[in-house]
């Protein structure tokens, strides 16, 4: 019997650790496949710009389809936002509450936190 305590503290003692570990970890090893796919999403983005010379509009689907951003029937979607700035983000929106992956144009750099351009 006591075996079986020890072993069961050790395993509980064990999945605290790995779960505390994993969340200090940096983004950019726990979100690696998101942010890579965005980094593609972001380039095709300023060459649509250096293109036409303006961003792509945020209700233009089939544009924004064309760069690569998911429809938003996905559970995990890639929502697109521009202000008069010309400044643009993209947000991984997952769940209803953030805070969320993002990057900013202003920032240049993939953060977890709140969407700072609103539609």
């Amino acid at each position: 019997m006591k075996k079986i305590v020890i072993l069961f503290v050790s395993l509980v003692a064990l999945m605290m650790i790995s779960v505390t570990i994993y969340w200090n970890l940096p983004i950019e090893i726990t979100r690696k496949s998101n942010i890579e796919k965005g980094n593609k999403i972001i380039q095709n983005i300023k060459s649509y710009e250096k293109k036409f010379g303006r961003l792509p509009e945020n209700s233009d689907y089939k544009a924004l389809e064309n760069l690569g951003l998911p429809h938003k029937d996905t559970r995990i979607y890639l929502d697109y936002k521009t202000d008069k700035k010309s400044n643009f983000e993209l947000t991984y929106l997952e769940g209803f509450d953030g805070p969320y992956l993002l990057w900013n144009s202003q920032e240049g750099k993939w953060t977890i936190d709140y969407p700072k351009i609103f539609k």
